[in-house]
């Protein structure tokens, strides 16, 4: 990490995992992960693991108020997880998978060595929404190059992103019915892989992304909500593919937009 850009160390990774770099360092992280997929995969393992720890020590009292250092300590010594004592490894586990279910990802599909692994949370539902934040805080307010391929050219947009994500038939959904017409669209790493990001507008300037990306755990989800700051994520998965509709609008409005992604998308 250190080698490859100087300016983004493994400190400021954790210090963006835990919410606790000043605003500016805050957006410039975002655009760093989503140009980064590996890296964006450790902050979200790092990020669920937190929540599982928190978990499993709340019935006991134990608060990171109480040891600033808990997290931190326990982040470090779970990828050594069979140098730890068996009851204790256990218990990370437990709490690990709850929060995964929680956030409705299928922990079954998680073997022993996830918290060793942090890139296998690239295929984790956690994962959909951070990508998903992090190309519309990037793309959505760019005033001059906010997609490489422009409207007018759809047909080519469609072919150019099916043959990159080796997906016949990839849809350009039409959302013109809720008042929003395609900016464009661009190529993402997404999971690590070759995605999908369409780009919309409606007369007041307000935009939102629709993201296509592989799926490699091949598990189907229903619709889910994650909210991060004032930016909107509906999400879901189907099979092989997951999808996300990111934007600045009402959460109605989002939703109404994310049936009409996912007719599209299943006819």
């Amino acid at each position: 990490m250190t080698e490859r850009n100087p300016t983004v160390t493994e400190a400021d990774l954790q210090a963006f995992a835990d919410g606790q770099l000043p605003p500016e360092r805050q957006a410039q992280m975002e655009a760093w992960l989503a140009e980064n997929p590996k890296d964006a995969a450790t902050v979200a393992a790092w990020q669920t693991q937190s929540d599982g720890i928190k978990a499993l020590f709340a019935p006991y009292g134990i608060s990171r108020e109480d040891d600033p250092d808990l997290i931190a300590r326990s982040r470090r010594a779970l990828p050594e997880e069979k140098a730890a004592p068996h009851k204790f490894r256990r218990l990370i586990m437990f709490a690990a998978s709850l929060t995964l279910f929680l956030a409705g990802a299928v922990a079954g599909h998680f073997g022993p060595d996830l918290f060793a692994r942090p890139e296998l949370q690239l295929t984790a539902m956690e994962a959909w929404p951070q990508q998903a934040h992090s190309a519309f805080i990037v793309y959505a307010s760019e005033v001059r190059h906010p997609v490489e391929v422009g409207a007018d050219q759809e047909a080519h947009l469609a072919t150019w992103l099916g043959k990159r994500m080796n997906v016949a038939g990839l849809k350009v959904p039409s959302l013109q019915v809720l008042g929003f017409q395609l900016v464009g669209g661009r190529l993402l790493p997404i999971n690590g892989t070759p995605g999908a990001m369409f780009m919309y507008e409606n007369a007041s300037g307000q935009r939102l992304t629709v993201l296509v990306g592989h799926n490699t755990a091949n598990t189907t989800t229903s619709f889910r909500f994650a909210s991060n700051g004032d930016v909107e994520t509906f999400y879901w998965i189907d099979g092989s593919l997951g999808y996300t509709v990111t934007g600045e609008i009402s959460r109605e409005m989002l939703q109404r937009v994310a049936d009409e992604c996912y007719k599209q998308f299943s006819s």
